[in-house]
């Protein structure tokens, strides 16, 4: 069995394994942290590695305090990955957009792929189907837009996520809603359609903790899977394990 963790920039998601099978979800805080293992490990006595994809801010030494019990690896960019990196700057693409990658292409062969990531940012990130990471882009999640109209305004309030009424927002709260949560999906629609305009043999993966959220307003047909850098982390290790 396989304990993956995913140390996001809010949150952290975690799932055990059993070969290609999702046996458990868990989300919890980072100062959760400790504690959740020692749960998980005692529910599933027959993990035998952690492996763990982070961008958020937690000390190694959290997981290594495990190192006794279980295999531990951190993925970095010096591991083996099924695609080439094309990014300009490739030691700055981040450890989550390169599993999500490694993910697309080894699930979805000889496709053009788009993955969009809609977590605290919303990422984008392309791999053509001869399995070259091309890039994408990053913009602000919900979150950080509805933050961003209150912290950097005067009189703004601080909202949470909710779906808009109607795309006329009759009251500040529902003007807010409407902008936020409508721009978000239009940009997404909008980036879908420049990549379609240019590629054939197209797939476009959603996944993130709004994913589900944002697959029913989305006009475009998409693969929604808010558990996709989770499985992708998995089959990534997988793939180590084959190539090393």
């Amino acid at each position: 069995m396989v304990l993956a963790i995913d140390v996001g920039n809010t949150r952290i998601k975690a799932s055990v394994f059993e070969g290609g099978n999702v046996l458990e979800n868990f989300i919890f805080e980072k100062n959760e942290l400790e504690k959740k293992i020692k749960e998980i490990l005692k529910k599933f006595q027959n993990c035998s590695d952690l492996i763990v994809a982070s961008v958020g801010n937690v000390e190694k030494k959290s997981f290594l305090a495990f190192e006794k019990d279980l295999n531990i690896h951190f993925f970095t960019h010096e591991d083996v990955f099924p695609f080439i990196n094309r990014y300009a700057t490739p030691k700055t693409l981040g450890i989550d957009r390169m599993i999500l990658a490694s993910g697309a292409t080894l699930q979805f062969p000889k496709q053009n792929r788009l993955v969009i990531d809609a977590g605290t940012c919303i990422t984008y990130d392309f791999i053509d189907e001869n399995d070259n990471y091309l890039g994408g882009a990053i913009s602000p999640g919900l979150r950080l837009r509805y933050e961003a109209l209150h912290n950097f305004t005067a009189r703004l309030p601080l909202l949470t996520l909710e779906a808009p009424e109607s795309y006329i927002g009759d009251s500040t709260a529902q003007a807010i809603h409407s902008g936020v949560v409508n721009g978000f999906v239009y940009e997404i629609d909008g980036f879908i359609d420049e990549y379609r305009a240019n590629f054939s043999n197209f797939i476009i993966i959603l996944t993130g903790g709004d994913a589900e959220f944002l697959a029913k307003r989305l006009k475009n047909t998409i693969f929604a899977n808010s558990n996709f850098l989770l499985e992708s982390l998995n089959q990534t290790f997988q793939y180590k394990i084959d190539n090393d």
